[in-house]
């Protein structure tokens, strides 16, 4: 019965430490922290006696520009980044000694001819390495977002998201981030290059997602509790 037991506890054990391994396993996809939308705009209440309201003033000499919360804008994307690293490193080294045989009384020590502490010792090491990565990225296409915010110093806060179904797959783009007034273009459009603490996340849902995404042993082989 021992043997038994020893047996299941070593099964249990293992299939406890795939599940975990598969919990482990790397995210599908980032999720962003996302608030409801649109963010409602509180108008003030207007002055008695007058049909002037803050906050719904109409621009006569000036682009319409995304500037208030509740606004629109579009946000360009057009992100492209590039790194590569190369490395090689070459050692070498030498090394040698040479004993010579003892003279006592002016005859050098030996044994039938031969001398006894004559030697040498030689050695040599050499290292040759090199390395390289590179890795490029690219993302470009249009993503209307809202404003959701005015900061005090007049920067706004943007996010959206665009969803797109397509037979069994649903691709998603996520945007949040701070631009300022100065960067939006006459045409009300801002590069995504302009925006300060850009949180994208591009990815998707469905069969085809599912499709790529490693199995349960898989992840298993690719975790920390299979070091090999």
């Amino acid at each position: 019965m021992s043997n038994s037991s020893n047996r299941i506890q070593s099964i249990l054990c293992l299939l406890g430490a795939v599940a975990l391994a598969g919990c482990a396993g790397p995210r599908v996809e980032e999720e962003i922290d996302f608030e409801p939308m649109p963010v409602p705009q509180v108008y003030s209440q207007p002055t008695d006696g007058t049909i002037y309201r803050a906050g719904t003033e109409v621009r006569l000499f000036e682009d319409l520009k995304a500037g208030r919360v509740g606004d629109i804008l579009t946000v360009r994307l057009v992100e492209r980044t590039n790194a590569s690293k190369n490395s090689q490193t070459q050692t070498a080294k030498s090394t040698s000694a040479t004993l010579a045989n003892p003279t006592v009384l002016g005859r050098p020590i030996t044994k039938d001819g031969t001398p006894l502490f004559d030697g040498s010792l030689e050695g040599e090491s050499t290292f040759d390495g090199q390395g390289a990565s590179s890795q490029s990225n690219s993302l470009t296409g249009d993503i209307t977002v809202t404003v959701v915010d005015r900061l005090p110093n007049g920067n706004l806060v943007i996010q959206g998201e665009k969803w797109l179904t397509i037979n069994q797959g649903r691709e998603f783009i996520r945007l949040k981030g701070v631009i300022r007034t100065q960067d939006i273009e006459t045409d009300n459009s801002v590069a995504s290059t302009r925006i300060a603490n850009a949180q994208i996340a591009y990815s998707a849902k469905g069969a085809l997602a599912d499709a790529n995404r490693m199995g349960l042993i898989a992840r298993f082989f690719n975790s920390v509790f299979h070091p090999y």
